[in-house]
């Protein structure tokens, strides 16, 4: 497919020096299957060929490119992880690798795959009766359906259990009523996941978009994810048959599953933004002079791009023994984490770097970081700010929750 081209961040060079991968100073592809690399290597030819010459005029005019999804879905990216009803049933370290290219491009679009996979599709997947799997996720792996997933509220972000959206039986239906916010995709999106308080505890309910009194109103005005959708949802009333229950989830649990699959996937996926930036500020230090001299030949950007390589290095190393521990079954939550804490604050540092070493130019819609950077205080923000992980691990540590 094509789509119209705009100047944009140039595409980083070769990422070779002197015979050495500048990106896999530790040669971490011979740990990668040959499939993994196929994986890889298609999802980043799809993201040169479609993202980076037009997301620059995305991210500017604030579009998120709907006509990307179906290439998304022929890639087989959309609840790639998932077994069957059309997915495409590949394994942790695969999607991980998916995820990375796709940030690359930007955080908008692999943040699309993760609302659309990680959450939508795998609170169905997960917790959802066979026939509400057989009406939905075929549609939604393709792309020809899309999801949204809404739990955050205004007044409960980092704390879900305060929701007040509540769904009250009456007769034979659930009437659900109240707001959610920060929803990604939701102005755009066909169903929606949406957990809601009841007296019974907390509950997911799989609602049509088109169903009397739901309206999604996308947040404008963001100096973030400019191009992607994040929405306020209002539930007035909202009227769904008892079938639109998910049964398989019941209290926070429900919920909490499905953003640890999101969780996983971004602690790869932000290693692409960084990459990304890393590789800008490598190839401009090489072709930039000043003094009469090469940018990279002064010791403090080597400094600057030695820390970036490590950093990133240590990224990849992390996502790759969470996405092995995934493929076995042995995942934690507080190791998620790990790699979601770790691998954010490190991604926004990196880039943050790499718009130094471009100097003024860095803050032009030219070079990628600094977009990459915006970007990344969003993905820092959701699914868990940095506050929450480091309760989850010093849970973990100590075995004294301190969320209360």
């Amino acid at each position: 497919m094509s789509t119209t081209s705009t100047p944009s961040t140039p595409t980083p060079g070769p990422a070779v020096a002197a015979g050495i991968d500048v990106a896999d100073l530790l040669e971490l592809d011979a740990l990668l299957t040959p499939e993994e690399i196929a994986t890889r290597d298609s999802v980043r030819a799809f993201v040169d060929a479609e993202v980076r010459p037009n997301i620059s005029r995305w991210f500017d005019e604030a579009v998120f490119p709907r006509e990307l999804v179906p290439e998304m879905g022929r890639l087989g990216l959309l609840g790639m992880h998932i077994q069957g009803y059309g997915c495409a049933g590949r394994g942790a370290v695969e999607y991980g690798l998916a995820a990375l290219e796709m940030e690359a491009g930007d955080s908008g679009l692999r943040t699309f795959m993760s609302v659309q996979g990680s959450l939508a599709m795998s609170a169905i997947n997960k917790h959802g009766s066979e026939e509400q799997k057989q009406q939905w996720l075929p549609g939604m792996a393709t792309g020809e359906t899309i999801g949204c997933f809404g739990l955050t509220e205004p007044a409960a972000g980092s704390d879900p259990g305060s929701m007040s959206t509540f769904a009250r039986r009456d007769g034979d239906d659930w009437v659900i009523s109240g707001s959610k916010r920060w929803i990604g995709l939701a102005s755009i999106a066909d169903v929606a996941i949406i957990w809601a308080a009841t007296d019974e505890g907390i509950r997911g309910f799989i609602v049509p978009t088109s169903t009397p009194g739901f309206t999604a109103t996308a947040i404008p005005a963001k100096l973030s994810m400019r191009a992607s959708i994040q929405c306020d949802i209002e539930l007035d009333e909202v009227r769904v048959p008892a079938d639109a229950l998910l049964p398989g989830a019941r209290g926070l649990r429900g919920p909490f599953e499905c953003l640890n699959e999101a969780r996983y996937g971004i602690s790869w996926g932000v290693l692409g933004a960084a990459r990304d930036s890393y590789l800008t500020a490598l190839d401009y230090a090489r072709d930039r002079t000043v003094f009469s001299r090469s940018l990279a030949s002064f010791q403090l950007t080597q400094q600057k791009l030695a820390e970036m390589a490590l950093e990133l290095t240590k990224g990849q190393l992390l996502a790759l023994r969470l996405g092995r521990l995934k493929e076995q079954g042995s995942l934690k939550p507080h190791q998620i984490s790990l790699g979601k804490l770790n691998n954010c604050r490190e991604a926004i540092r990196i880039a943050q770097t790499a718009r130094t070493i471009l100097g003024g130019n860095g803050i032009t819609t030219e070079f990628s970081p600094m977009r990459h950077a915006a970007n990344l205080e969003s993905v820092r923000t959701y699914e868990g700010t940095d506050e929450v992980h480091l309760l989850v691990i010093g849970d973990a540590v100590t075995g004294v929750p301190a969320f209360r």
